[in-house]
């Protein structure tokens, strides 16, 4: 290495040409001999030989072709032949500046070739000691002690600290360091650090063992020492195990396929990978505590679970977002609300509510908006606008207590949206024409870039700048009869206007949408007349006035929107195990 110094730090000195005489400099060039050629305008650094004829376009690839004691003579495209060195072909030796310049480039590029090799040849001497290792690793055989192992889920383990068991599940993570191979392991439960030492890193399989993989290892529970740090505070000392699936490696690797960069199209191809990561499984075990805790919440207050059809042949939401279908030869529809059925059971199980999935053919790509969605409904009956709003306030905060005070949940909670602020009661109350007001005054236009003006629907953008800068839950009351359905109740002495309600939160906006319902028999058959709809197919509808009406009402809660903004979710496309939306129906 020291005659190689010294020959890089003798190179300037070697390319320096001394100039000669005036007829034909080049040939009197001092040097080892060889005469290299560049013209910088003409010549290839590709093709090039080093002649007048295939000149190369830079000196250092010229000496790196022909050795740094070649002598340099460069094309001179102004100068006169036989001037200052100048050969009849218009070459000269190269200048001593960009001779001490070139040599300098040369030295660097020796030396990132000489590391290029010695890489190489390491890289080639080390594949050469993997593949004897890999062909050794085959003869390993791992027996099995002959202590029993109990299996367990990753979640009892500390219920099993000391003791034998035997895990199953997929390589979370995984990684290796002196002789010791480190695995998270991951069975839809929690997460389990397991340890692998000794002959059980020299199988075939602890070798090419990749992430994804699923496993099976037996061995003890034992807690970290303090200081040290892993999921539940104890790691799987390992004395057997053995690969039950080889997950792929190279470029289907698993972190490969759903790398956070990955176009969103990808990803959404990918979602049941996608489903695997520690954030989008946490949201959806946060929605399994969720839909209990609503379960519970409703239980409490006295409300029977139904399980409404899905297909129909009525409309409630307005029949321009209606999937349709063929139903044996008759026109269907996929439901957008469960409520009217909803209001058929109060005279026999009293206040009832369900979890249903509802379909609305709305061509819309915001953040907010599923084409399919799980719509969690309730309907009550004997009951007042001001009761309405309490029972919301009742379900929505009860629900949250609920899933705050189990442990599991909370944790998830705390990962997911750390800064979540339980929200305080009474939500604030504010008008629609109040809000109309507050828009206006604060300069957000609707969507035709005017002031608002009462009557229209206040568009999701406005909405959400309005609940984003108030900052807390919102009950927004009293939307006009013409942008609300057709069987909302007018509010008394002011016809125009309905009972009805959206509950807005802070980051997502509309989570809920409620009303009191229509009562009155007549009333009911002139807004179908109204809206242009038949009122014959809602003949079983229309009997709950006529059988023995009374004041009711009920609402609406997209279970995704609630779970975006409970855990700080951009778009409810993550709160959804299959998200559907326009043009999205795969997986």
């Amino acid at each position: 290495m020291a005659a190689i110094k010294d020959a890089l730090a003798s190179a300037a000195e070697k390319l320096h040409i001394a100039p000669g005489s005036s007829k034909d400099t080049a040939t009197q060039a001092t040097g080892s001999g060889i005469s290299v050629y560049v013209d910088e305008a003409k010549g290839s650094d590709d093709t090039a030989d080093g002649s007048k004829a295939a000149p190369y376009a830079t000196p250092l690839a010229a000496l790196l072709a022909k050795g740094q004691n070649a002598s340099v003579f460069v094309k001179k495209a102004d100068a006169a032949p036989g001037a200052d060195g100048v050969d009849a072909d218009g070459y000269a030796p190269i200048t001593t500046s960009a001779s001490k310049k070139v040599a300098k480039l040369y030295a660097a590029a020796v030396k990132k070739r000489e590391k290029a090799q010695e890489q190489a040849l390491k890289d080639s001497q080390k594949a050469g000691d993997d593949d004897k290792k890999l062909e050794e690793s085959k003869k390993v055989v791992l027996e099995q002690p002959s202590e029993p192992a109990r299996k367990i889920k990753i979640s009892q383990g500390a219920q099993f600290r000391d003791q034998r068991v035997k895990v199953c599940g997929w390589v979370h993570r995984l990684r290796s360091q002196k002789g010791l191979t480190f695995i998270v392991l991951r069975d839809g439960y929690g997460y389990l650090q397991c340890v692998l030492s000794g002959k059980l890193t020299q199988t075939y399989d602890a070798l090419t063992l990749t992430t994804e993989s699923t496993v099976e290892i037996h061995g003890h529970i034992k807690a970290l020492p303090e200081g040290k740090t892993a999921p539940g505070g104890h790691e799987l000392v390992a004395d057997y195990w053995k690969c039950i699936g080889k997950a792929p490696g190279g470029d289907e690797a698993f972190t490969n396929v759903v790398a956070e960069t990955a176009d969103p199209n990808s990803l959404a191809d990918r979602r049941h990978l996608v489903i695997r990561g520690e954030t989008a499984s946490a949201v959806l075990k946060v929605r399994s505590y969720v839909l209990q805790a609503f379960r519970a919440e409703f239980e409490a207050l006295q409300l029977t679970e139904v399980t409404p059809p899905c297909m129909v042949q009525t409309q409630v939401e307005g029949g321009s977002t209606l999937f349709s279908f063929d139903y044996y030869g008759q026109p269907a529809y996929l439901t957008q609300s469960s409520q009217l059925y909803l209001e058929t059971c109060l005279p026999s199980l009293g206040d009832v509510f369900c979890v249903q999935e509802s379909f609305r053919a709305e061509k819309s790509h915001t953040r907010r908006h599923l084409s399919e969605y799980t719509h969690l409904e309730a309907e009550l009956a004997f009951l007042s606008f001001t009761d309405l709003l309490e029972h919301l306030e009742q379900i929505i905060c009860g629900t949250l207590e609920r899933v705050l005070a189990n442990p599991q949940a909370k944790a998830l909670l705390d990962q997911l949206n750390p800064d979540f602020k339980f929200p305080s009661r009474p939500f604030r109350r504010m008008d629609y024409k109040e809000a109309i007001a507050w828009l206006n005054e604060h300069q957000i236009p609707n969507e035709d870039g005017e002031a608002h003006k009462v009557g229209d629907d206040i568009a999701e953008a406005a909405e959400r700048k309005m609940t984003d800068a108030l900052n807390v839950p919102i009950f927004l009351t009293g939307f006009p009869r013409e942008i609300k359905s057709f069987y909302m109740k007018r509010i008394e002495g002011d016809e125009g206007f309905t009972e009805s309600v959206d509950v807005l939160m802070p980051g997502v906006g509309e989570i809920v949408g409620g009303s009191m319902r229509m009562s009155d028999q007549a009333e009911l058959l002139a807004a179908y007349k109204n809206e242009g709809i038949d009122a014959a197919p809602y003949f079983w509808y229309t009997d709950q006035r006529k059988y023995g009406t009374c004041e009711h009402g009920g609402y609406g809660l997209g279970v995704e929107r609630f779970l975006a903004w409970l855990t700080n979710r951009w778009t409810v496309r993550e709160a959804s195990l299959y998200p559907r939306w326009t043009g999205r129906c795969t997986p």
